[in-house]
């Protein structure tokens, strides 16, 4: 337990006091987000390698405060020095390929390649994988090569999925850190201190970080800052769901590890979705830049930065809690907790179809 809270405390000092240092060498350097494009919602230069507080400050407090001591035999050792040497590596190529890209930019061929590397080191080298689905939709294991393609499918998913959810002040930081606490919660009372380490390793620099990120924003945390999270919280989710049932305490083993895991992942996960099935729909790119995110249709309603992320951290709280709340097995849950999160994220978007249906029978 004291490791955990450390950990937590030390990342977000190393947060809180290294921020606005940065802030100041980023203007000194020019390393700023010019406002002018349609899509972009501030109005003046911001600095745009906030990433580097969240990486120092998340890989800082892991490895000082990682829980070796704790280690129970020589098997439990190895598989710990194995998951912090791949954890370790794949966060500083991830980080390097992002700050690069904040700063000079990084061609897109490029970029995959990164990210072809690191879901290799994790899921070939680190065996960092899902092996099966673990009774939901009655799957249980799974195949050697579904279970690769799933996870290198995972990891690319969370990552993107927190890189285009970051267009509110506030939002990608504050998603990371609901989904890295809830997660942290979970993993200590699951007696993996180890894994609580680095989830309230990221929660602690996430909440230092949003000192300055939420509306109005002195910093923003640029592609370094964007995947550093989704990598750790793709690390956090795929250890979730792997966890061991017979090492769970009574009060988890009757929660879906699986459902819990996409439940904390909620929004970033809905979101990107939604927008791809949009996007594909109209013969665009997936990837193509726009202004039809969930946080878009909230600010268009008027409601502005911070009545917009206040309101998506909420329902995300909302969908974690019933996730865990309803007591039928894991298919049910899985379908029902789906429903609502997809139900929840079409809203904001009839609601401005309302609107300007309105302003136009006025006109």
């Amino acid at each position: 337990m004291i490791n955990i809270i450390l950990a937590f405390v030390t990342a977000l000092i190393v947060a809180v006091l290294s921020t606005p240092a940065l802030i100041k060498v980023a203007y000194l350097k020019r390393l700023v987000d010019e406002p002018g494009e349609e899509r972009k919602l501030h109005f003046r230069r911001i600095p745009t390698i906030g990433g580097i507080i969240i990486f120092a400050g998340t890989l800082f407090a892991y490895l000082m405060w990682y829980p070796f001591e704790e280690m129970a035999d020589v098997m439990e050792m190895g598989r710990a020095l194995k998951d912090f040497q791949y954890i370790g590596a794949t966060m500083i190529i991830l980080f390097f390929i992002g700050i690069k890209d904040d700063i000079i930019g990084t061609a897109p061929v490029k970029k995959l390649v990164g990210h072809l590397i690191v879901a290799f080191i994790l899921v070939i080298m680190g065996d960092i994988r899902i092996t099966g689905m673990y009774g939901l939709f009655g799957i249980e294991e799974l195949p050697e090569w579904a279970s690769i393609f799933l996870s290198i499918l995972t990891y690319t998913a969370i990552v993107n999925s927190i890189n285009l959810i970051d267009g509110v002040d506030g939002l990608a930081s504050g998603v990371g850190i609901i989904a890295s606490v809830a997660m942290g919660i979970w993993f200590y009372y699951a007696g993996a201190i180890q894994h609580a380490v680095l989830a309230m390793a990221m929660a602690g620099s996430l909440i230092g970080f949003l000192v300055y990120n939420f509306s109005p924003a002195k910093i923003f945390m640029g592609d370094s800052g964007s995947i550093t999270i989704g990598l750790v919280l793709s690390i956090l989710a795929i250890k979730l769901i792997e966890y061991p049932v017979d090492e769970l305490p009574n009060e988890l083993i009757g929660v879906s590890r699986p459902v819990f895991a996409m439940a904390a992942l909620v929004y970033p996960l809905t979101d990107t979705l939604r927008i791809f099935i949009y996007r594909i729909a109209r013969g665009l790119s997936p990837f193509a830049a726009d202004r039809n995110h969930i946080h878009h249709r909230l600010m268009d309603l008027g409601l502005g930065h911070r009545k917009t992320v206040l309101l998506i951290y909420t329902t995300s709280i909302f969908i974690i809690l019933l996730s865990t709340s309803i007591p039928l097995e894991p298919s049910a849950v899985m379908v029902i907790t789906a429903m609502v999160a997809l139900a929840v994220s079409q809203i904001p978007g009839l609601l401005v179809m309302l609107k300007k249906k309105k302003e136009l029978t006025k006109a």
